[in-house]
């Protein structure tokens, strides 16, 4: 059983301890990938601070790249050496919800206090949201994993494992924006950059942007959104409204914070659908009135992972990315040793980074 260095939690809210673990060897339809890059997700901030509960100690971490290294038994398609990006997605291929093309919402219950992470003494330690992408090796099901390229870098390859996936899967995926449409994206940070690439990308015509830093709502503009609001100008809406000529015939929400979806539906056209992207903590809730939506036939959809099939989807973002069509490098805030991820969840905190990579040396 090989040991790796990893950031674990031990306790809800407090700093990460760097120290070393024990990984399994892969099993049955699992591979190793030694990480080159692992990207910082607000998700990953969420469990650390506890908004979600789960068992600890955990490792956390699930925006990752790098080189398989190990192979178990029955895995086809993938050789030690390739290059993969590693996700959390990870389906049974067999359930009514992955034989339907939704892999995102497999039904298969895991037990991620088995999996493949233990404490050096052989205690407990939680595989965190299916990857524990927090330490220099990870080994995961084949099927959270998608080949990629040599020119691409690891620190990039690691944004389209969930943040870029969320943003503009939720537009081409969930809310299926066709050319001509309005869109409006509550959030600027990284998942709502995205999300109005995304928007670009199918055509959108008009798309406003929503924040509370006026410094965010510029940098939205130069990813793809023709306006901005800011959330803190008295009625958002009705500015929002007036740059559309009309309501939105998307609101996407890509916060986990309450007061955007409570608003969210004042931005609507007539028809509209608000799409629920942002993840609040567990046990908030957000209040609407139904007659309202149901009067002028408007409608809430909800999207994990913007409805992605990883296999399909990861390659033509890469494709769009090497033609300069889609913003990648432009993402990244900071790069950061694994030493320094207590850093790197600080400025994450704070709200000022898009996206904060861990390196490793490979």
């Amino acid at each position: 059983m090989p040991e790796i260095k990893a950031a674990v939690c031990h306790t809800f809210g407090e700093p990460l301890i760097i120290e070393t673990i024990h990984l399994d060897t892969p099993k049955e339809g699992e591979i190793e990938v030694k990480l080159g890059a692992v990207a910082v997700c607000h998700s990953d901030i969420s469990y650390v601070d506890g908004a979600w509960g789960g068992t600890l100690p955990a490792v956390y971490g699930h925006e990752a790249a790098g080189e398989i290294t190990a192979i178990g038994p029955s895995v086809y398609g993938l050789s030690v050496g390739d290059r993969v990006v590693v996700t959390l997605i990870r389906a049974c291929g067999h359930c009514t919800n992955c034989g339907s093309g939704k892999p995102t919402i497999c039904e298969l219950a895991v037990d991620r206090t088995t999996g493949p992470l233990r404490m050096t003494d052989g205690s407990l330690l939680e595989h965190g949201m299916n990857c524990g992408a927090f330490a220099e090796k990870v080994v995961v099901d084949q099927s959270q994993v998608v080949t990629i390229s040599n020119d691409i870098a690891y620190d990039v390859a690691s944004l389209l494992a969930c943040g870029v996936l969320t943003g503009i899967g939720a537009v081409v995926n969930a809310a299926k924006v066709r050319p001509g449409e309005d869109v409006v994206v509550i959030g600027a940070g990284g998942v709502g950059l995205n999300t109005i690439q995304g928007a670009h990308i199918a055509g959108a015509r008009r798309i406003v942007a929503v924040d509370m830093s006026a410094d965010k709502l510029d940098a939205a503009k130069e990813f793809g959104a023709t306006d901005g609001v800011l959330a803190t100008d008295g009625k958002p809406w009705k500015a929002a409204k007036t740059m559309i000529g009309r309501g939105a015939d998307s609101v996407f929400v890509t916060v986990g914070a309450i007061s955007a979806y409570d608003t969210a539906p004042r931005y609507l056209a007539y028809g509209g659908q608000i799409v629920a992207v942002g993840m609040p903590k567990s046990g908030d809730r957000a209040v609407y009135e139904p007659v309202m939506m149901s009067a002028v036939g408007q409608g809430l959809i909800g999207t994990k992972m913007g409805d992605v099939v990883i296999k399909r989807d990861i390659p033509w973002m890469v494709d769009l990315y090497q033609q300069g069509r889609l913003k990648l490098d432009e993402l990244i805030s900071g790069r950061y040793k694994l030493e320094d991820i207590n850093k790197a969840f600080a400025d994450t905190r704070s709200g000022a980074a898009r996206r904060n990579v861990i390196l490793f040396d490979i």
